[in-house]
């Protein structure tokens, strides 16, 4: 028995003083209110409502019934009204999870936007470079640089992530320029834990040839700043997005090694669990960085 339907059942027929009045308002039949009625007091064993041919009257159980089945439909009414309206308008806490670089340094100068135009969205942001569950973790959207996205959640495209590979000019003056993606395996390398290559680095060459080859770790981190910290003091070769290490190398701080091979970009996406009844505050966040990333940024789609 569906009690919540059960409990609409009766306060329309004690309302309306009628089982076949309380049918028409709830669009069922004078047979279902009976079947529903008689469930009900089956279960609350007791009877709720004296039938005699000409009036109903409630019974002692059926009084303080109707006063607390009355505040219960009344406050469920206002709870689905309340979610109604968190569907319709942006409002509410925010749950948002990043990588910790793209975090601090692409999104981190958004928000400000963000906040000034929905002021009743309450940004709740956590910047985790590993991999979280959205859904078992509790947030409504995730940003990754990834060349996939889960099968399990729905992924719009923000923009492209390109990694440079590059080391400090004093590395370089000491262990030489590498030329092509081969004489990396003799040299110190710094990696990303999280990577998608590991310990194998994937080139696009000239022409579109594929190659790769196996690095030899000198550090490794869970985190791009601490790898680029060590790239900047001479501790070996690096790749990391440009958005992380590109004004290095524009300030000569970092030297863009092997310039004819390119790693393949990586896809920026937005992930969320799912399209159906999508949240007001998500669909216009959603908007937003779309919007911001094609508009704002000095490279559209391109970091």
């Amino acid at each position: 028995m569906d009690r919540l339907r059960a409990y609409e059942m009766f306060v329309n027929v004690v309302a309306r003083g009628s089982f076949t009045r309380a049918a028409d308002a709830l669009d069922t039949s004078p047979a279902n209110v009976t079947r529903y009625i008689n469930e009900l007091e089956a279960h609350l064993r007791t009877r709720l409502i004296n039938r005699t041919s000409r009036r109903l009257s409630l019974t002692e159980g059926g009084e303080a019934l109707y006063d607390r089945a009355k505040s219960i439909l009344e406050e469920v009414s206002e709870t689905e009204a309340l979610a109604t309206t968190a569907s319709l308008q942006p409002r509410g806490r925010l749950r948002i999870n990043a990588p910790l670089s793209f975090g601090s340094l692409v999104l981190a100068p958004l928000w400000p936007k963000f906040m000034a135009t929905y002021p009743d969205v309450e940004l709740d942001i956590a910047l985790i470079d590993r991999v979280v569950d959205i859904v078992e973790e509790g947030y409504d959207l995730a940003i990754r640089i990834s060349r996939t996205s889960s099968g399990n959640h729905i992924a719009r495209r923000l923009g492209r992530s390109h990694n440079l590979v590059c080391a400090s000019p004093a590395y370089i003056a000491a262990h030489g320029m590498p030329e092509v993606p081969a004489d990396l395996s003799r040299h110190l390398c710094l990696g990303y834990t999280y990577g998608a290559t590991s310990d194998e680095w994937q080139f696009a060459g000239p022409g579109g040839t594929l190659e790769s080859v196996r690095v030899r770790w000198a550090l490794r981190a869970n985190n791009g700043t601490t790898a680029r910290a060590a790239a900047l003091a001479g501790g070996g070769v690096i790749w990391q997005p440009r958005f992380v290490i590109g004004g290095d190398v524009e300030a000569g701080r970092l030297v863009e090694v092997m310039p004819g091979y390119r790693m393949p970009p990586i896809d920026v996406l937005a992930i969320y669990a799912s399209r159906r009844h999508l949240s007001a505050k998500v669909r216009v966040m959603l908007d937003f960085l779309v919007n911001a990333f094609q508009g704002e940024l000095s490279e559209p789609g391109e970091l």
